[in-house]
């Protein structure tokens, strides 16, 4: 069983930061992505931001810029660092990994509960 955990979500002004966490916990034997997406009241959940076991990175058009994706591989953790806090960022932030439990398993999704991010005017 695969567990994600996120942290560091919040209530800031506009033009603030604030940085996100979410640690991978359980049974993992590799992880392929983890990623950041977001939903906003009446909207569908939109990708953030996204960084492979490779480092490549790939991000949001609305966010390219402001937000930075990083990892700690030996921790399973991703990190989501958000610069310049626009009101229209506001929503919960989903945490999201792609893993294989074990060495036969197959590539699975996984997602964590969800952060509330509120950014004030």
């Amino acid at each position: 069983q695969v567990q994600l955990v996120e942290s560091g979500g919040g209530l800031v002004q506009a033009g603030g930061s604030l940085r996100l966490s979410c640690a991978a916990s359980g049974s993992i034997f590799s992880i392929n992505a983890m990623g950041w997406y977001r939903q906003a009241p009446g909207k569908q959940r939109e990708l953030v931001a996204r960084i492979t076991r490779g480092d490549t990175t790939n991000y949001a058009d609305s966010v390219r810029g402001r937000f930075t994706i990083s990892r700690a591989s030996a921790k399973n953790t991703v990190y989501l660092q958000m610069n310049i806090l626009k009101p229209e960022d506001t929503a919960v932030y989903y945490c999201n990994a792609d893993l294989r439990s074990d060495s036969s398993s197959r590539l699975s999704t996984y997602w964590g509960q969800g952060t509330q991010v509120t950014v004030s005017s």
